[in-house]
């Protein structure tokens, strides 16, 4: 039988109470045994927790590998998924098994392409959802703002083709979910809270390294030219949506270069290579209230000024 979700659970020296739970947490969901794989991929952690999961390890795929990072550690849970649709789930998160429950009944009765569904922090209980008109991925991307992170979607393994994430980089999820949202034809939306997301103090989004935020800046910013690239080889259509996404990605670019470096001469510098890039000044859109704020803010000297006075400072010391 084939599974209906492969859940792909990447760690890298995770505590094996908190995988566990994660685990447990998949395991609360109505899945038959036969209807759900899990595929847990150490991406070579100190040292192997396998022994430390209990009982459960006989419910899961554990595959342990040389570290390469997230991007390496989900091609290779891809690469051995065989279930209909995928789930990425963080080790350090969970499910919120009531929430769950309803993207799987859309999964099972209206077999969409993907399922897009919301994330908490808190702990919640809810049972009615508000369910949105199913849409196509391009559509999506081009009436609203996408979650980039691709733990927010329930979609078909078949979707992806030859698909993957880029080795190696920050801002691995930026690039990958836009381009697989064009290749869906039928997204059912909710407001489901499915997914619970645990903020760990030492996640590599929150590591204030120069070195490693620098990298997390230049990672970001090939992300938005790769993503250029490639609208302008798709329809009139996709390259609208794209270009609503990369428009946004450039305003984050530009925020956290402001707020990360507090440096003039490094944004000015920054700011000339995407305007050689065609990317700066900002296209003229009605995206968001924020959007266009920013948008002219940054159009001027005295704008671009203000917000090196006015927008936090990192405090880059822990």
């Amino acid at each position: 039988m084939t599974p209906l979700v492969s859940f792909i659970i990447p760690v890298y020296n995770l505590p094996a109470s908190m995988l566990r739970t994660c685990i447990l947490s998949i395991q609360a969901l109505s899945l038959r045994s036969a209807e759900r794989e899990l595929i847990v991929i150490d991406d070579g952690s100190d040292k192997s927790i396998i022994n430390e999961l209990g009982d459960i390890t006989n419910d899961i795929i554990y595959v342990r590998k040389k570290n390469g990072g997230l991007s390496s550690a989900r091609n290779m849970g891809l690469q051995l998924a065989t279930g209909q649709y995928v789930q990425f789930i963080d080790g350090d998160d969970t499910l919120v098994a009531n929430q769950y429950e309803h993207c799987l009944d859309m999964v099972r009765f209206q077999a969409p392409d993907m399922v897009v569904f919301d994330f908490t922090k808190a702990d919640i209980k809810r049972t009615s959802y508000t369910d949105y008109e199913t849409t196509t991925g391009t559509d999506y991307m081009l009436n609203s703002n996408i979650r980039a992170t691709a733990c927010g979607y329930l979609f078909k393994k078949e979707l992806l083709g030859e698909l993957r994430f880029t080795p190696n980089i920050y801002h691995e999820d930026e690039e990958f979910t836009p381009q697989l949202l064009l290749r869906a034809r039928k997204v059912c939306l909710t407001d489901a809270r499915a997914y619970f997301y645990h903020q760990r103090e030492d996640s590599i989004t929150t590591s204030t390294d120069t070195r490693k935020m620098l990298k997390r800046l230049n990672d970001h910013k090939g992300v938005i030219y790769r993503l250029d690239t490639l609208a302008k080889t798709r329809s009139r259509k996709e390259q609208l949506a794209l270009q609503r996404r990369i428009s946004q990605l450039t305003m984050d670019y530009i925020y956290k270069i402001i707020i990360e470096t507090k440096n003039r001469a490094y944004l000015d510098r920054k700011l000339k290579e995407l305007t050689d890039k065609g990317l700066f000044p900002l296209p003229d859109r009605n995206y968001t209230t924020k959007y266009k704020w920013f948008r002219r803010m940054t159009k001027s000297n005295i704008g671009l000024t203000l917000l090196m006075s006015t927008l936090p400072l990192i405090n880059r010391e822990r």
